[in-house]
């Protein structure tokens, strides 16, 4: 959906909310509504000689209050139609297809053709290349490439599998590559793509207990300036002819009054503030299950963060051969380089890759010379070839250690002080043995991802504490913490650990926001305030989370913090900016409008209003206007930055509350000056 179409179906919509029962679910902008209805009403019945005073006036007025509640109408509308842009693009992908309903597990190719609406929680379903999956679940058996973009926008298909924790896959999406058999997990409109849709589009949108308290206040402001308004009238009566001076106020200034003196600028940009803030969340790709969560993520001050993947980059990287006496560089490199071409994991290819970058060592013709390789295995630890009359070995410490002792030969001293400082380090030693005898000990290292440390950095300016969660040994961790620059870590993480620890800060008062992708994570999830639950992971861990992320990527975490506490900065700055509206406008026409009665009040008149009906319109004009002024920051936003609560507040008061309090003055003038010079009063 393009941004003219959705401005269009905007206008439409601004239109169609106009409906009473719409306008009822915002209770300050009903006032106005219903202010506009009765304006409405006085301005027919001054052609039946009833007159509340100048038609033109009245019917001025009308049209500026019809106005301001198209305008409030529009800023959610406008709001609202993109997430109906982002819903239509899931529904595409949401569609009828055949699915393969397996009758027996052990035959696979004995299936039922079925319309996937039909199938129910707990069915097996055969996929093979090129078909769509027909509904959420995880995978059984097999393993195969998925096209998510429908979903994700991402055009990179990803693996999924059986067993671990990249076993769930979504309906709507497309097998690239071989075969699964999928367990169901939802039944027709449970869909994980059922849930975003609704919540994409706001149907299923709630609003959150910081909404409604600031709804409840300024409906209690509304309620103080309605009680005024409304004694306005038989007070001015009264006053005008005690004083033998002036008119009294006509209802319809009345009820330019109340609505230019009742919160209206926030009002009308309430809801759409917080459908722009979920819409910025869908942007990112994290799917959030309430506002509630968003909020949540606003005022997190605890961030528990998986060290891989969300730290490091996932994969440790051979950084260096270290020797031991009696052996070189070159002839360490050339032994790991060996025992690694069969290693097709992360680590095994970069210790390949610096060898050849070291030394220029290239690869060998295996065939020709029957080399014999020895693949990894969790009994023995170690991995290694058989190559021209040569042993080679390569593995863990211990495990290399009693291998050596094993075959007759001495494991030196050296070597443990070696692997002894790479663990302080915060690396993975890997020792290499050549016919029984230590050549030395490669050094892998976690790499810390770049830009890590400034962006925790951030984080603890914004008074944010982070801690890393991991399954190192607690030097390791200590030692990879340091370098990346976070608060505290827990190390030897278990499902009990993650959950004690959140518990414990819960305790304190603080709000704690996690990641996660298993099985395992998912009571820790649960527990945590903000739970970010990878879209890869288990369907245990995404109906622990409050929030889902689409890309998988552990580091979105910080950008959920961001956009919460971006939302709540939004929602802070507007009201702020409202009630400082407010302030200026009942010191910029109160006086004006009762120097008639009061001539006195005319020392007040600061702004040298031309008269009451100028000052009355200039500031209705100024309140409707402005709520199309503020539309675009409701909805993007106002600018992030990462600062301490009592800097934001202080940052907020001055250009929001100044701010505020000297736009009413300028631009009620400006407006003033205009009518005025085009004689329209």
């Amino acid at each position: 959906m393009s941004q003219t179409t959705i401005f269009k179906d905007a206008l439409k919509q601004s239109v169609v909310k106009l409906a009473p029962k719409t306008q009822l679910e915002n209770p300050v902008m009903f006032v106005v509504y219903l202010g506009a209805i009765l304006t409405t009403v006085l301005y027919f019945l001054s052609f039946a000689g009833i007159r509340d005073t100048a038609s033109w006036f009245v019917f001025t007025i009308t049209i500026i209050l019809w106005l301001t509640i198209l305008f409030a109408n529009f800023a959610e509308a406008i709001a609202e139609g993109r997430g109906r842009a982002q819903a239509d693009s899931l529904k595409s992908a949401r569609k009828e297809v055949t699915a393969k309903r397996i009758k027996v597990k052990e035959n696979p190719l004995d299936f039922q053709e079925i319309s996937s609406t039909d199938l129910k929680r707990g069915d097996l379903v055969y996929v093979v290349a090129g078909e769509q999956i027909p509904m959420d679940g995880d995978v059984v058996e097999g393993a195969a490439s998925v096209d998510e973009s429908a979903i994700t926008g991402e055009s990179a298909p990803v693996i999924r599998e059986s067993g671990g924790d990249r076993s769930a896959v979504t309906g709507g999406t497309t097998l690239v590559s071989d075969e699964l058999i999928i367990k169901v997990t939802a039944e027709s409109g449970e869909s994980f793509l059922d849930k975003m849709i609704a919540m994409v589009e706001g149907s299923s949108r709630k609003k959150t207990p910081n909404e409604i308290s600031l709804q409840i206040l300024l409906i209690t402001l509304t309620l103080i300036f309605l009680v005024v308004s409304a004694t306005l009238l038989p007070y001015t009566a009264f006053s005008s002819q005690l004083a033998g001076a002036g008119k009294p106020l006509s209802l319809t200034t009345i009820i330019a009054l109340l609505v230019c003196l009742a919160p209206t600028t926030i009002g009308a940009l309430l809801s759409s503030i917080g459908i722009a803030g979920m819409s910025r969340l869908n942007k990112a790709n994290v799917l959030a299950m309430s506002g509630r969560a968003i909020e949540a993520a606003g005022d997190v001050d605890i961030l528990m963060l998986d060290k891989t993947g969300t730290i490091t980059l996932g994969n440790r990287k051979a950084s260096e051969f270290l020797p031991v006496r009696g052996a070189s560089e070159k002839d360490l490199a050339d032994a790991a380089q060996l025992s690694s071409m069969a290693d097709e994991t992360a680590e095994g290819r970069s210790i390949v890759i610096l060898a050849k970058e070291l030394f220029d060592i290239r690869a060998r013709n295996f065939k020709e010379t029957n080399a014999k390789f020895i693949e990894f295995s969790a009994k023995t630890r170690m991995s290694g070839i058989d190559y021209q009359g040569d042993e080679i070995r390569k593995g863990a410490a211990d495990a290399i250690k009693q291998y050596v002792l094993a075959n007759g030969s001495i494991y030196p001293e050296e070597c443990d002080k070696l692997v002894a400082k790479i663990a302080t380090l915060g690396g993975t030693p890997l020792v290499v043995a050549k016919n029984f005898q230590v050549l030395g000990v490669i050094y892998l290292k976690d790499i810390v991802k770049s830009g890590v440390k400034e962006r925790f950095e951030d984080l603890r300016r914004m008074g944010i504490k982070t801690i890393m969660i991991t399954g190192d040994n607690p030097m390791t961790a200590a030692a990879i913490a340091a370098e990346a620059g976070v608060d505290d870590f827990l190390a030897e993480a278990t499902p009990e650990a993650k959950l004690e620890l959140i518990r414990h800060y819960q305790q304190e008062g603080h709000l704690v926001a996690m990641t996660g992708d298993g099985t395992n994570d998912a009571p820790a999830l649960a527990q945590a305030d903000v739970a970010v639950a990878m879209n890869t992971g288990t369907q245990a861990a995404k109906e622990a989370g409050n929030m889902i992320d689409l890309d998988s990527s552990p580091t979105k975490l910080i950008d959920v913090v961001r956009i919460g506490k971006q939302l709540l900065m939004t929602r802070g700055a507007l009201t702020t900016f409202s009630i400082a509206n407010d302030v200026a406008k009942y010191f910029a026409i109160i006086p004006v409008l009762f120097f008639g009665i009061y001539p006195q009040l005319n020392q007040l008149n600061i702004m040298n209003l031309t008269s009451p009906t100028s000052a009355i319109l200039s500031a209705i004009i100024y309140n409707a206007l402005i709520i199309v002024a503020l539309i675009p920051l409701s909805l993007k936003g106002v600018a992030y930055k990462e600062l301490p609560a009592s800097k934001m507040l202080r940052h907020n008061l001055l250009v929001y509350g100044l701010g505020g309090l000297i736009a009413p003055f300028i631009a009620i003038k400006l407006i003033d000056m205009g009518l005025t010079v085009m004689g329209l009063i």
